[in-house]
């Protein structure tokens, strides 16, 4: 390397902008920011803008090839396919067995077409194959091959009946399709989950922008490689980690939603966010999720309306943002959105300069065709038509500070405004305050239903906006529900640091009733495996187990980074600055804080509110990574640690109408804290015991259960 500098760099695809980053690896420093026009109309589609950003940074940053250690980014690709319905025709061939399994089987591999947008008759067309298990062989598939291409097919899906325990079948129809010159997809190779028609579903939806994610995947990186930069370039998945670019053209839907991903890894990365809702605010939509304990907020992804298995951050996505424009009846502001300023060709009234803003005429526009004919538009002398937005609301109300992004000329807002607010019988004030209060019911409601979801703790619930819209969003619904917020710096651009600061993640799931340890171990090994494949060093990944007992379906989640050694995110943060950390989280409600124990890598804060004893445990680079509203702490040696976590189970039970609520166990195990919240003692133990048996009996471990109410 020709210098001591190592640089990552991240690149965001948004549906305006494409953003890029590039940041010191040891400082975290951002040395350069760049954004172009997201190139959608181009040959190479948005794969150009990738390249023109990621060139732009490194020249202007003055960053040579050979400096760029890590190098991803998100890709709206994916998603605007399904939107755009661009996407192949998908030929289907299902195997299964006979007698009962093939007479099951046959009709739920028989997947009809994908209807992705019904107003439109937006669909992913779908041709289907059957093939008997005891026939399958070249023949079989070469000739059901023909007949699905004669239909149109141009991409092929494996997906045989119980594939998930013997891929064999799937692959030779794998081997056979490729051999063809054929894109094809394997329904086990995207989830190896029970549930033949949803697995199938999942893989054509998969399958069905296989062709063109390729094409970008390959314009993408021989860019890269002919701009001289080694590195395997990464992509973002729609769960928040990236993989391998050769990953990616197998399994393309896991880039999916990778656009609110970026944000959220950049606010759970960048901004020690460890318990929040975040927003992301652009100008059209906001993306609101949740950050628990550092981990976001993970569901499987609706796609077109369909269910799938595929993980992806549980992101909420309104039609109110920082552009928003506003539809009015003949009393009040009738709503707010979906449309905004720039759909309609508008700029906004805050950033159109107050001595344009003369002779103003109201005029009533529909956006796109069929949309209604009440968004308001403001019609100037000069010909030009503006719209105001929430952005020009909250300027008014003097909301946005001058640091932000969002921060505009409040007079011009309130000038755009008066003949709408004159033609309500109402002040321009109150009329911004109806604008945002319609934005406040939709905000609300989704951040009701998250904390809900999750089990927030209400009194210390926190947002964080990011996006350059935030600030005209965040602090009004922040006020209106009692909440703290931070708007950091950079926020315009934490999607693009969020992609730069990403971990390799992959995930395997089963269903396994009654798990032994050796099928932990198993699944355990194959996650690490998967995630080594994507792009992670062996050395850095560590895997989380989750057990559902309802379902018997366990999650094991692979996380790892791409560098032999990976970099602390922050200096050290000493036995103070962990207390002010935990203060300010604890709000103002506590009293009596105090560190209750310490390791070489934690610090647990104890404190007293009314009859409970919230806790926050705290690493010591200043990640607040377990919040609990009430929880008691043990201090206990590896060897002996059964015998407390027994004692823990029922000292820390709470007793509900009829119901026993058992505690979550968090544990500090030298660097790492383990999450362990299945029900059931005899799976935790199992757990524990994989994670703590190896470690020297006389290693003192910290215990923290978490007393659910």
């Amino acid at each position: 390397m020709s210098g001591t500098r190592q640089v990552r760099m991240g690149i965001d695809v948004g549906g305006t902008y494409t953003k890029c980053v590039a940041i010191d690896n040891a400082s975290h420093e951002i040395l350069i920011k760049n954004q172009v026009k997201t190139t959608h109309d181009h040959k190479d589609g948005v794969a150009a803008g990738v390249v023109l950003s990621f060139q732009n940074c490194l020249k202007d940053g003055g960053i040579s090839p050979d400096e760029v250690i890590f190098v991803a980014h998100s890709t709206t690709q994916a998603t605007n396919a399904f939107i755009e319905g661009d996407v192949a025709q998908v030929g289907v061939i299902g195997v299964a067995g006979g007698g009962l399994e093939g007479m099951l089987a046959k009709p739920q591999l028989n997947i009809k077409d994908i209807m992705m947008d019904e107003k439109v008759g937006r669909k992913i067309t779908v041709h289907n194959e059957f093939i008997k298990k005891k026939k399958l062989g070249e023949e079989s598939v070469s000739a059901a091959i023909k007949n699905l291409v004669s239909k149109g097919t141009q991409v092929i899906v494996a997906s045989m009946a119980f594939g998930v325990d013997d891929m064999g079948g799937e692959h030779h129809i794998f081997d056979i399709a490729e051999n063809q010159g054929l894109p094809v997809s394997m329904a086990s190779d995207i989830t190896k989950l029970y549930g033949l028609t949803r697995r199938t579903r999942t893989a054509a939806i998969n399958a069905s922008i296989l062709p063109k994610m390729i094409a970008t995947a390959n314009a993408t990186e021989s860019s890269v490689r002919a701009a001289g930069v080694s590195v395997p370039l990464m992509i973002m998945r729609g769960d928040g980690g990236v993989m391998e670019i050769s990953e990616m053209r197998k399994r393309p839907i896991l880039t999916a939603l990778s656009g609110p991903a970026a944000s959220v890894m950049g606010s759970l990365m960048y901004l020690r966010a460890s318990n929040a809702i975040y927003f992301e605010v652009g100008g059209t939509t906001t993306n609101i999720g949740v950050i628990k304990n550092g981990r976001p907020g993970v569901d499987y992804a609706k796609i077109g309306g369909h269910d799938t298995f595929i993980n992806s951050l549980d992101v909420r996505i309104l039609g109110c943002a920082g552009g928003s424009m506003v539809r009015i009846n003949a009393k009040a502001v009738e709503d707010v959105g979906p449309r905004s300023a720039h759909i309609a060709g508008c700029e906004y009234a805050c950033f159109t300069p107050e001595d344009e803003l003369e002779s103003l005429e109201i005029e009533m526009v529909s956006p796109k065709p069929n949309d209604p004919a009440d968004y308001v538009a403001i019609r100037l002398k000069n010909g030009k038509k503006i719209c105001f937005t929430n952005t020009c609301a909250a300027n008014v109300l003097g909301l946005i500070d001058e640091q932000y992004f969002a921060y505009g000329n409040a007079a011009s807002a309130r000038k755009a405004m008066q003949p709408v607010a004159d033609k309500l019988g109402i002040t321009v004030e109150a009329l911004a305050i109806q604008i945002l209060d319609k934005d406040y019911e939709k905000i609300s409601t989704t951040i009701n239903a998250l904390a809900e979801k999750y089990q927030l703790d209400r009194d210390a619930m926190k947002f964080v906006g990011c996006g350059g819209g935030a600030a005209a969003l965040v602090p009004y619904c922040a006020e209106k529900m009692g909440v703290q917020y931070s708007i950091p710096m950079h926020a315009e651009v934490i999607s693009s640091i969020g992609v730069a600061l990403s971990m390799v993640r992959d995930v395997v799931e089963r269903v396994i009733p009654n798990p032994s340890s050796e099928d932990i171990k198993q699944l355990k090994k194959e996650a690490a495996d998967a995630a080594i494949q994507s792009g992670a060093t062996p050395d850095s990944v560590d895997v989380h187990i989750e057990i559902d007992p309802q379902t018997s379906k366990i999650t094991a989640i692979a996380l790892g980074s791409t560098e032999v050694k990976t970099t602390d995110l922050l200096k050290a943060c000493d036995e103070s600055e962990a207390l002010g950390l935990a203060t300010h989280d604890f709000g103002p409600k506590v009293t009596d804080i105090k560190l209750l124990q310490k390791t070489d890598h934690y610090y647990v804060f104890g404190a007293t509110n009314g009859e409970k004893s919230p806790v926050r445990v705290i690493d010591t680079k200043g990640f607040i990574k377990a919040q609990c509203s009430n929880a008691g702490v043990f201090r206990v040696k590896a060897g002996q640690y059964r015998e407390t976590v027994t004692h823990m189970w029922e000292e820390l039970a709470y007793f509900k109408s009829d119901t026993v609520l058992r505690p979550d166990y968090f544990v500090c195990i030298g660097p790492r804290l383990k999450d362990y919240s299945a029900v059931d003692m005899e799976q935790i133990l199992l757990l524990m015991d994989l994670d703590i048996m190896e470690r020297d009996p006389q290693e003192e471990l910290l215990f923290v259960g978490a007393i659910r109410d």
